[in-house]
């Protein structure tokens, strides 16, 4: 590796940067071609042997995630985001698990997506191709490195993952553990690829990498995104933050509604699916609502709530105009009781970010119009938000939620890391 791409700390010009993204790009697309044409075994034997080699390179995975955890302590990185950045040995096998689970998915390039025969006899089709280079931005989280890197591979593509300085030793060693068991099957090392560097320059030049990088993917905070969409001069798949929501119904179930709401908002709260806001039925509000903040509070949930709310809950704290548009992962949630499922929709439509929102209800007309009329990447019903997750969806893993209207909408799995092209078959036509 040459000097402008080892690791450094110091501060990087934007002409080093672009320098530094260049060797890392032109490398990726020298790889391209060779895994673009990969043949699905051969894809599927890589993963197998990437999540191999995480197990196999599991006590120095662990040793630069402690390295990391200790940093971010000095740092006062806050709880949320330490339980995003922290692994162990169960975390770690989900890791490897998770690439075992995308090895195993039907490979997503190549497919025929629709054909048709024209009058004049030409046949048409419409196939899936890989998107090429794709960078990843993201923060805390190495699982995602990953995640990532696996389904990049399952579709033919190659990444340049840049991950959050607080988890650089844990991204740094993953990679190298992918690097290592994909090239153990023949595939070029060089389809997944790590930033060299923490200096925050290396992702503004990605930002200008069009030509050389052709998608770019953000997940993180709200910060991040809005840079990445701002600045990106390529297409961008992504999501600003996940303000979900949680709206029982006058219909629901109580102990649905109790098991839903706590699970929504406490199994992890700091990820993108865990719940934020949760909107009752005024007619229910005050028989309900007792027994939902009851269980959040003894899980150790902070309750914020409107005038109505404090009434029946009175340890609530006010909430203000802002809570509604906070995106906490947090233990903390708002709460409001509104008139029924018309003013629910309205709320989730004028605070809501288009992610995930749940419903608990029995009655189907209830159920119907709410599906119909949230218009966000994933509609819950009578379930935790917390599936909104592409392993749940049975898409191994995801490098992302999308709430963007194009390409891809909710999980980011491998299918939606690629493209298609048009074929035409003929037999000697011209066009009159």
């Amino acid at each position: 590796m040459s000097s402008t791409a080892q690791n450094k700390s110091d501060l990087l010009t934007p002409e080093a940067a672009d320098l530094m993204l260049n060797e890392i790009a032109n490398r990726a697309r020298a790889a391209f071609p060779d895994l673009s044409r990969a043949k699905p075994e051969v894809k599927t034997e890589a993963l197998i042997a990437a999540a191999a080699e995480i197990r196999a390179q599991s006590d120095r995975i662990l040793d630069a995630n402690t390295k990391d955890m200790k940093e971010a302590a000095r740092n006062n990185l806050a709880p949320s985001m330490l339980d995003r950045l922290e692994l162990d040995d169960v975390r770690l096998d989900g890791i490897a698990k998770g690439l075992e689970a995308v090895a195993e998915l039907p490979d997503p390039v190549g497919r025929v997506l629709a054909d048709w025969t024209r009058p004049n006899g030409l046949i048409i089709q419409k196939i899936s191709v890989p998107l090429g280079v794709i960078g990843v931005v993201y923060e805390s989280r190495p699982n995602v490195t990953a995640d990532a890197g696996g389904l990049a591979l399952k579709s033919g593509n190659c990444a340049i993952l840049r991950g959050g300085s607080e988890s650089s030793n844990s991204s740094t060693a993953i990679v190298n553990a992918l690097r290592v068991g994909i090239s153990k099957v023949g595939l070029p090392k060089d389809a997944i690829q790590a930033a060299p560097t923490k200096d925050r320059a290396f992702v503004g030049a990605m930002l200008r990498g069009r030509g050389q990088v052709d998608i770019m993917v953000p997940r993180g905070g709200r910060s991040l995104v809005e840079r990445v969409i701002a600045e990106a001069r390529m297409p961008v798949i992504g999501h600003l933050e996940g303000l979900c929501h949680v709206y029982v119904d006058r219909a629901a179930d109580l102990q649905k509604a109790r098991s839903i709401t706590v699970n929504a908002k406490m199994r992890r709260t700091g990820v993108c699916g865990a719940a934020e806001t949760l909107l009752v039925d005024r007619s229910v509000a005050s028989t309900m609502l007792p027994h939902i903040l009851g269980d959040l509070e003894a899980a150790g949930c902070a309750i914020r709530g409107c005038p109505e709310t404090q009434i029946i809950w009175p340890t609530a704290t006010p909430a203000s105009e802002e809570d509604w548009v906070t995106e906490y992962l947090d233990a903390i949630i708002s709460v409001r009781v509104v008139s029924g499922i018309e003013e629910a929709i309205k709320h989730i439509s004028s605070y809501g970010s288009g992610h995930t929102d749940a419903i608990v209800t029995e009655d189907q007309n209830v159920q119907a119009k709410f599906k119909a009329e949230i218009d966000s990447a994933i509609v819950v019903i009578n379930a935790s938000t917390q599936y909104a997750d592409g392993g749940e969806f049975g898409f191994g893993a995801e490098i992302g939620i999308s709430t963007d209207k194009f390409h891809a909408r909710g999980p980011v799995g491998a299918a939606q890391l690629t493209s298609f092209k048009y074929v035409i078959t003929g037999d000697g036509q011209t066009r009159p």
